[in-house]
């Protein structure tokens, strides 16, 4: 039988094959689009919605959400009673922001995110989601929401979880994420962002 480090180390590496996917690259691409030349120039769902159309935005985010989702529940299905289930979702959610079929770069990791953690803590995403609809509701910046959103989310799983394993993936991927909207939270203090339009 396999070793522990083994499993660990071939599940965290089918999950962030998965995890890299470009979801949204692929999709523009079925309408003659590179995304990445286009709008903001991610590979996200808010820029295919915008790019492209609600449609595609809206698949787009179903996609990489289930990147995140499906290795978790897999991995928290073969190993309930143990930490596997935050490390692949760790790996699954790099594989999105560092994709290797895109020389390791990748789109911002919200919705992959989102997957990971409706497969890790639901409550949590709940908190994070309350929180991300209110701003976004309110001012209309979909970057806003998410970079507040990622924050929340390793207190919440502080309060609802035991797990160091679990608070360090949270906490990494709340780091990443906030990293990943640099640009977002410049143009946030400049005035510059562009809003969401339904």
């Amino acid at each position: 039988m396999a070793s522990p480090e083994i499993i660990l180390a071939v599940a965290c590496g089918a999950a962030y094959l998965l995890g890299s996917i470009p979801t949204g690259l692929l999709l523009g691409k079925l309408y003659g689009i590179d995304v990445r030349q286009e709008g903001s120039g991610n590979i996200g769902a808010t820029n295919l919605y915008r790019t492209v159309g609600r449609k595609v935005g809206v698949l787009t985010l179903i996609g990489d959400c289930l990147k995140g989702l499906a290795p978790v529940l897999v991995a928290h299905y073969f190993a309930p009673a143990t930490d596997l289930a935050a490390w692949v979702g760790l790996a699954a959610f790099c594989g999105h922001v560092f994709s290797v079929f895109l020389r390791f770069k990748g789109g911002k990791g919200v919705a992959t995110a989102l997957g990971v953690f409706l497969a890790l803590s639901p409550l949590a995403v709940a908190i994070a989601l309350a929180v991300f609809l209110v701003l976004v509701l309110k001012w209309r910046y979909v970057s806003l929401g998410s970079v507040a959103a990622a924050a929340v989310m390793p207190l919440a799983v502080y309060v609802l979880h035991g797990s160091r394993a679990m608070l360090v993936v949270t906490a990494l991927v709340a780091v990443i994420v906030i990293m990943r909207h640099r640009a977002n939270i410049r143009r946030l203090v400049d005035g510059t962002e562009n809003k969401f339009k339904a």
